[in-house]
């Protein structure tokens, strides 16, 4: 529809002002119901050019445009300039028809030939995944399925480093734990890795090896083989998968690093002081120059970051998307300069911060540390809730706003539990099509849908028809939260319909006709609930 409107919009526009002319035409649902079904400023865009009257301008707009009057009930002009559409209720019932026939795949664009890397969680092995890395976990999981749901090939990719200080802190951590349940006395540095997860991995060593372990480089391979493990198998409890593992190290490996280093060199874009190797101020478009190569010879993340971003870049995806925590927010623009310094077009890059998680028991704050082991796992918070309700409440917020996770509300089997309210829909309109067929009354999609003309019947169908374009953008903007918000209007309105209305009747044509409204209703649920990941039960 918002296909349609634009171009007879544009048709209107270039028979004023001439063929040539040429304006992004953006269509919007108004906030308000009384001023139509969708409504454009695009005479208040003209009017700015040339410094006329929107109103005049609207006025000629609605004038030329030509309309089928089976599909647009009327336009009106409000101040200071926008057109609103109001739909007819013909054009709503083939739109419910739409939606049936398209069924599972009803809302789903196509954007044909596209392909896209999202990279997400990328957390070195060195312990299990927290609450933080689950909400990035599944914030670029659902973008992924978001990309397939709008046509796309999506790469689902996992960016770690398994050497380092960190790595080395590990196998020390692991060695020192092996020592003492050999029975040696150490004192564990407070800087250490000191969960049970370190404990359990010394054991396995032990039970492995006996007490005669002394491979330092052992340990430290034992921990990231069964951190990895572990972390695969919390991913796979949220039904997400991987294509691609990328180790950080090969980019050292095959010289992409070194290949770096000599471009900007060459193109003026570093140099050495110090000992060290600097990106200049300049490409940075920053007050400090930045370093990439300590004097130590360690790079810092900036280099094989730009080597790893170029070597995606050299795939050729349309869309390379990164996922990363608030910590990140100062230290990516870098990355996309350094890339502008190699001669690489960035255009193509988004990358999306997300806020932190506070996890509140009992009303109080659950304090974190990785390293001090006093953490909610990422495991334990989905033993604990459940992977539908995790993934639900890591979405249900903007990923710009820091997210509070209500473990009291999110064990609570009611209305107040937004998963439980949109899944209970989903489970009543499968009840109800149940019960009409032990009546003997099947879904007939033939049925005359003419008869649904009620407030609360054409509310319930203009709101599941907004789908599809609701997808489009954010496919384009990556506001998931407003899926989830779209979600609970369509179980709040069913909700109103159902109350309103009796669905199985006396009235054969009226029951048939209803029940393709429920049958439709679920159809917007279940494929919504599908994009977030979570699953859509027939009984509750």
């Amino acid at each position: 529809m918002a296909d349609y409107l634009k171009k007879i919009i544009l048709n209107s526009i270039q028979k004023i002002l001439g063929e040539t002319f040429s304006i992004e035409i953006k269509l919007e649902k108004p906030k308000i119901k009384e001023h139509g079904d969708l409504s454009t400023n695009v005479a208040l865009a003209i009017a700015k050019q040339l410094k006329k009257n929107p109103i005049s301008i609207a006025d000629q707009i609605v004038q030329k445009i030509e309309i089928e009057k089976s599909i647009i009930e009327k336009i009106e002009i409000e101040k200071p300039g926008f057109i609103n559409f109001f739909f007819s209720k013909n054009f709503y019932h083939n739109e419910l028809k739409n939606i049936l026939s398209h069924g599972n795949d009803y809302g789903k664009n196509k954007f044909q030939n596209k392909t896209a890397n999202v990279e997400f969680i990328s957390a070195n092995p060195t312990g299990p995944l927290t609450v933080g890395h689950g909400r990035n976990a599944v914030i670029g999981d659902t973008v992924a399925n978001i990309l397939e749901w709008n046509g796309y090939k999506v790469t689902r990719e996992y960016y770690f480093n398994d050497a380092g200080r960190q790595m080395k802190i590990l196998g020390e951590s692991v060695r020192l734990r092996y020592l003492q349940i050999g029975g040696e006395k150490i004192i564990f540095p407070d800087d250490y890795y000191q969960g049970n997860y370190i404990i359990e991995i010394a054991e396995k060593l032990k039970s492995e090896f006996g007490e005669n372990l002394k491979e330092e480089k052992i340990f430290k391979e034992k921990a990231e083989t069964e951190i990895f493990s572990d972390i695969k198998k919390t991913c796979e409890k949220l039904n997400i998968c991987f294509d691609i593992f990328f180790n950080e190290h090969k980019l050292y490996k095959e010289g992409k690093t070194d290949e770096i280093i000599n471009e900007f060199k060459k193109n003026g874009s570093a140099f050495e002081k110090d000992g060290a190797l600097w990106l200049s101020s300049n490409i940075l478009k920053s007050e400090k120059d930045k370093v990439i190569v300590k004097s130590s010879g360690e790079p810092t993340y900036r280099l094989p970051d730009i080597a790893y971003h170029r070597e995606k870049i050299r795939k050729n995806y349309d869309l390379i998307i990164d996922i990363l925590g608030s910590d990140h927010i100062a230290t990516y623009p870098d990355v996309l300069a350094g890339l502008c310094a190699l001669g690489e077009k960035t255009n193509h890059i988004k990358v999306l911060i997300h806020q932190f998680v506070t996890i509140l028991q009992n009303g109080e704050i659950v304090k974190m540390s990785t390293r001090k082991a006093n953490f909610v796992t990422l495991d334990e918070l989905i033993d604990e809730v459940g992977s539908d309700v995790v993934r639900y409440f890591f979405l249900m917020r903007s990923i710009g706003s820091h997210l509070n996770f209500d473990l009291t509300l999110a064990k609570t089997q009611s209305d107040e539990n937004p998963v439980y309210y949109l899944q209970y829909a989903h489970a009543r309109i499968a009840s109800i099509i149940r019960f009409a067929s032990e009546q003997g009354i099947s879904l007939n999609k033939d049925a005359d849908i003419s008869v649904l003309d009620s407030e609360s019947e054409i509310n319930l169908i203009k709101l599941l028809t907004q789908f599809p374009i609701l997808l489009q953008n954010i496919s384009i903007n990556f506001e998931i939260h407003l899926l989830c918000e779209y979600l609970h209007n369509v179980a709040g309105e069913f909700h109103k319909f159902y109350h309103e209305n009796r669905v199985v009747t006396e009235n054969e044509n009226l029951t048939s006709a209803r029940l393709l409204l429920c049958e439709a209703t679920k159809t917007v649920l279940g494929n919504g609930l599908k994009i977030l990941g979570i699953s859509t039960p027939e009984k509750m």
